[in-house]
C-alpha cells in the first residue's frame, strides 16, 4: 500500500528533530494547568468506567503517556515517527510504545477505554480527518472516552485553515466543526475547554474536547 504524502512528510519532519523536540517539550505541561486539568478529568472518566487501556496517539517522546500512567491509567503510546518512539522507549522502559499511524491503528475493535490525541490531529488534511476519527471510534469500547487538543480557529463559518507549523504543515479547526464530525460518527461531547495562548505560543486559541463513544459506528460525513 502506498503511504499518503502527508504521512511521509510528517514522519520525516519529526524524525529529523525528535531529539530537539524531546528536549524542548520534556516539561511542557508545567506551565499549562488547564491542560493538566483536562488530562486529569479524562483519566477520572476512564477509571470510573473500568479503567480500560488507553492509547496516547501521536505520543512523541512519551512525556504525556507517562503522565497518564501516573494518573493511574494503563497507558501506551503510538507515534508515526520511529525516532520519537526510540526516544520514548529509552526514557520510559516500563511503558509500551509502538510505531503506528492514527489512520490505521494496530489495535483491535473496541479494545480501549480511552484515546488521547494531543495536538496529533493537526497535521491531518481536512478531507482525511473523518477517517482518523472513525479509527478512534473503532478502537474504543462502548462508553470509551476521547480527549483531543488542537490549535483552534476562531471563525465558525470558515471552520478550518492551514498554518505554517514549525515542524510540518498543520491545520487549526473551530471546535464546533470538530465536534460536528465526531458527533456524526457516534460520539457525544462531555466537556470543552478553549484557552488563550501563552506568550510563547502562536497567537491562536487552544481547544480541548472531551467526548464519549455512545453510538455504533456511522458513515463518516
Amino acid at each position: 500500500m502506498i503511504e499518503p504524502d502527508f504521512l511521509h512528510r510528517t514522519r520525516t519532519a519529526y524524525d529529523s528533530m525528535a531529539a530537539r523536540y524531546a528536549e524542548l517539550f520534556a516539561d511542557e505541561l508545567t506551565d499549562f494547568p488547564l491542560d493538566r486539568a483536562m488530562l486529569a478529568a479524562f483519566a477520572d472518566f476512564v477509571r470510573a468506567d473500568g479503567g480500560g487501556p488507553v492509547a496516547d496517539v501521536g505520543c512523541g517522546p512519551g512525556h504525556v503517556t507517562s503522565l497518564l500512567h501516573a494518573l493511574g491509567l494503563d497507558a501506551s503510546g503510538v507515534d508515526l515517527s520511529e525516532e520519537m518512539i526510540a526516544i520514548a522507549r529509552e526514557a520510559r522502559p516500563g511503558l509500551r510504545f509502538e510505531v503506528g499511524s492514527m489512520t490505521a491503528l494496530d489495535i483491535g475493535d473496541g479494545r480501549l477505554g480511552g484515546v488521547l490525541a494531543r495536538y496529533s490531529i493537526i497535521h491531518t488534511p481536512p478531507e482525511r480527518l473523518p477517517q482518523v476519527f472513525a479509527e478512534f471510534h473503532r478502537v474504543l469500547a462502548p462508553g470509551g472516552h476521547l480527549l483531543l487538543a488542537f490549535q483552534a480557529h476562531d471563525d465558525p463559518a470558515e471552520g478550518v485553515e492551514s498554518f505554517d507549523h514549525k515542524v510540518a504543515l498543520a491545520y487549526r479547526w473551530h471546535p464546533d466543526r470538530v465536534a460536528t464530525l465526531l458527533t456524526a460518527l457516534g460520539f457525544t461531547e462531555k466537556a470543552r475547554l478553549v484557552r488563550a495562548p501563552t506568550e510563547d505560543e502562536r497567537p491562536f486559541p487552544h481547544a480541548h474536547l472531551l467526548l464519549t463513544k455512545t453510538a455504533p459506528a456511522a458513515q463518516a460525513p
